[in-house]
C-alpha cells in the first residue's frame, strides 16, 4: 500500500529489517483517486470511512485510525495521518 511519492527507510534493528514509510500524508483528493483506481465510489464518505474501504479492498485489515500511536504496519501509504487521530 505505498504511494508514489513516499521514501522508505530500512533500518537494522537486532536481527530484523524495519521499513519506515516517511511519506508525507495523503490528500483527500489523493485518497479519492485511489479508491476510485479500486472501483469504490468515493462520494462524500469520511476520510476513514474511505481509507477502511481502501484497506479492504486491497485485502488489508481497515485498521486506519485505531492503532493507538502503534502500527506493524510501517509501509502503508496512511500512516502518517493514521498514528495522529484516534476514532
Amino acid at each position: 500500500m505505498l504511494f508514489a511519492d513516499s521514501l522508505i527507510i530500512q533500518q537494522l534493528k537486532g536481527e530484523k529489517m524495519v521499513t519506515v514509510n516517511t511519506a508525507k500524508p495523503m490528500s483527500m483528493s489523493e485518497i479519492k483517486k485511489k479508491a476510485e483506481s479500486l472501483g469504490i465510489r468515493p462520494g462524500k464518505t469520511k476520510k476513514a470511512e474511505l481509507i477502511h474501504a481502501i484497506q479492504q479492498a486491497e485485502g488489508c485489515t481497515p485498521c486506519f485510525g485505531r492503532s493507538n500511536g502503534q502500527c506493524q504496519y510501517v509501509d502503508c501509504c496512511f500512516m502518517r495521518d493514521c498514528l495522529k487521530i484516534h476514532i
